[in-house]
């Protein structure tokens, strides 16, 4: 008899830990996920931060490497590539830049 008691609390347990693991990813992830999967864009050179829906940029838009491949090399291309890669990713409702 203690076994039938027993297997409802496993159960919410095990139902518990399987709704843990199907938590959506937070809109900050998905953004610092898209900017880094970007190849042309200096992602290492840039702090992301997400409140409500909008996306605050900080830091700089150097790079050596990005301007030579699918981005034009000037600055103002390069944060236009970054805020049209941030804006497609659901849930982004605006983008704010603050750059050196």
């Amino acid at each position: 008899m203690k076994k039938i008691v027993f297997l409802p609390a496993l159960l919410l347990i095990l139902q518990s830990c399987d709704q843990a693991v199907d938590e959506p990813v937070s809109l900050q992830q998905q953004v610092v996920d898209a900017v880094a999967s970007a190849s042309d864009l200096p992602a290492e050179n840039l702090i992301l931060t997400v409140e409500g829906g909008t996306v605050r940029v900080t830091g700089s838009l150097e790079c050596q490497e990005c301007g030579g491949m699918r981005t034009p090399g000037e600055e103002g291309t390069i944060q236009q590539s970054l805020g049209a890669v941030i804006r497609a990713v659901p849930g982004v409702t605006g983008v704010e830049f603050d750059l050196n």
